[in-house]
């Protein structure tokens, strides 16, 4: 039993911690936010975070800083994340590897959807197939009768097995029953801009944006965007439910804090972020880009992370992958 007077202190202590904590989430940031981007600098994912992260600030007391911390397919920028205090003043970028790739293969320990806040969906960006100019080819139906005259000739370069492209480029040999030679490239889409470059592949799969500059030199075409909704910025890329076919593959910006952070800072972030988001400024940015914009605020984005994963996982499993 505890006497009067401990009871007494138990009580004031308690009810110091949930008026500081009321008061701190009040005066939420009282420092500089840190944005962490599990890429490289120079990618998509990081060009989108720092654009927006520079208009969200404006919302703020406080300014928000990127911060590059690469490897591990995501892992070890996000791990860094989690594990940092769960006040809201640390944030990360996730993409579809930090969503697919690592849950489902368990590539690292400690990593885990489990131990984040997922805050909201900012961006996607549908697959496409891009063809080097050296390929002869010019429509995606070019691209189809080639495979299909040279079956596992037509060299499709994509990101390591596992990954997002990885898979449309396998969904895509089912759907028009043609065999390409599937080459892999780690890290970024910069690799296989560099191969359509020199010729050294035929096609690369990745989105529009990846290859933008490469499109605007004429040194690579888009063919075809794996989605039904039509880009309004690569308007000459037609959808490939506009030829038949029905296959949506593409990535997407999700902003996480670490796990147990409180509400009040979740909902200061997400109000900047959503304030950047709708600015002009931001949505003419993302035009320019060839970026969709496709925003799920957090009482949305943890739903459709869970479907997401059911219905890869399911694909994966059917192809044992």
């Amino acid at each position: 039993m505890f006497s009067k007077g401990l009871k007494k202190s138990i009580i004031l202590a308690l009810g110091a911690c949930v008026v500081g904590t009321s008061v701190a989430a009040a005066d939420f940031p009282t420092r500089d936010i840190r944005l962490i981007v599990p890429w490289p600098a120079g990618g998509g994912a990081d060009a989108i975070s720092r654009k927006i992260s520079n208009l969200a600030e404006q919302e703020l007391p406080k300014s928000i800083y990127v911060e590059n911390i690469a490897g591990a397919v995501t892992a070890t920028g996000l791990i860094q994340m989690t594990s940092a205090r769960p006040d809201g003043h640390t944030v990360g970028v996730l993409t579809y590897d930090s969503v697919i790739t690592l849950p489902r293969g368990q590539m690292v320990p400690g990593y885990g959807l489990e131990n984040m806040s997922l805050i909201a969906r900012i961006t996607s960006e549908a697959d496409a197939i891009v063809v080097s100019k050296h390929s002869g080819i010019n429509s995606f139906e070019e691209l189809v009768e080639k495979a299909k005259e040279n079956p596992g000739k037509v060299r499709v370069g994509v990101a390591p097995k596992g990954s997002g492209p990885y898979l449309s480029v396998i969904q895509l040999e089912t759907l028009l029953d043609v065999d390409f030679n599937v080459i892999t490239y780690a890290g970024s889409s910069s690799a296989e801009a560099e191969a359509l470059l020199s010729g050294e592949l035929d096609a690369a799969i990745s989105s529009l944006g990846d290859f933008s500059g490469i499109i605007e030199s004429g040194d690579a075409k888009g063919v075809i965007e794996l989605t039904s909704v039509q880009n309004l910025t690569y308007t000459d890329v037609p959808t490939i439910s506009s030829k038949g076919f029905d296959l949506q593959t593409g990535s997407f910006i999700v902003l996480a804090a670490p796990k147990n952070t409180p509400d009040e800072a979740v909902d200061v972030i997400e109000s900047a972020f959503k304030a950047a988001y709708d600015s002009e400024e931001f949505q003419g940015w993302l035009a320019q880009i060839g970026v969709t914009p496709d925003w799920l605020g957090s009482d949305e984005v943890n739903g459709w992370v869970e479907g997401l994963q059911e219905k890869t996982f399911s694909l994966m499993d059917d192809l044992n992958l």
